[in-house]
């Protein structure tokens, strides 16, 4: 059973799953022992462990090789960090084309301007709504594997607030995307 069939097996039959973060193998051996269901790899602490700051430094094929190092060293699903998609819609195409291939269960995509900040950094900025769009639906065309999680996630909540958030998140949904993020939501 590949990663994406299992974290939609996991999906089904649990209410909340909680997937810590993971740099390396390691960190996901340690998520793996500890009893957890699922993996999430990490981009703020791929780049740490790189030495470099989440600020969009890290590429996309860099991303890609600890994605498919951390689905090697597990058993339990991973779902990775795949940032802006590293570019436009043809990129994004590509990217989820590679982490595919990497054997991770699903990637989340977010809504930031590149270079892109982490998310819980001031300062951030997000792309125009339809041009989010296009990229996720580039994402959901791009996969083979129909098990394979898109993640729609959206950074909007810091620029212009919640209902925006979720206006993208509800769009993106539309748009193919299999789940949606919101990334940082406060009680206002």
């Amino acid at each position: 059973m590949t990663q994406a069939r299992s974290f939609r097996d996991l999906l089904k039959r649990e209410r909340m799953v909680v997937a810590p973060g993971a740099y390396d193998c390691i960190t996901a051996k340690l998520i793996e022992q500890a009893g957890f269901s699922a993996v999430y790899m990490t981009g703020a602490g791929t780049a740490a462990a790189l030495g470099y700051p989440d600020f969009g430094l890290v590429t996309m094929s860099e991303m890609v090789a600890n994605a498919e190092r951390i689905a090697a060293a597990v058993e339990l699903p991973v779902i990775a960090d795949a940032d802006t998609g590293y570019g436009n819609e043809l990129n994004v195409f590509r990217t989820v084309r590679e982490f595919e291939r990497s054997g991770v269960a699903g990637v989340h995509i977010e809504d930031q301007e590149f270079p892109k900040k982490c998310g819980h950094l001031e300062g951030k900025q997000v792309i125009p709504c339809e041009d989010y769009i296009a990229k996720i639906r580039a994402a959901a065309a791009a996969r083979r594997d129909r098990d394979f999680m898109i993640i729609a996630r959206t950074d909007s909540r810091a620029v212009a607030g919640l209902d925006e958030a979720v206006a993208r998140a509800n769009a993106a949904l539309a748009a193919g995307a299999d789940m949606a993020f919101v990334e940082a939501p406060q009680t206002q």
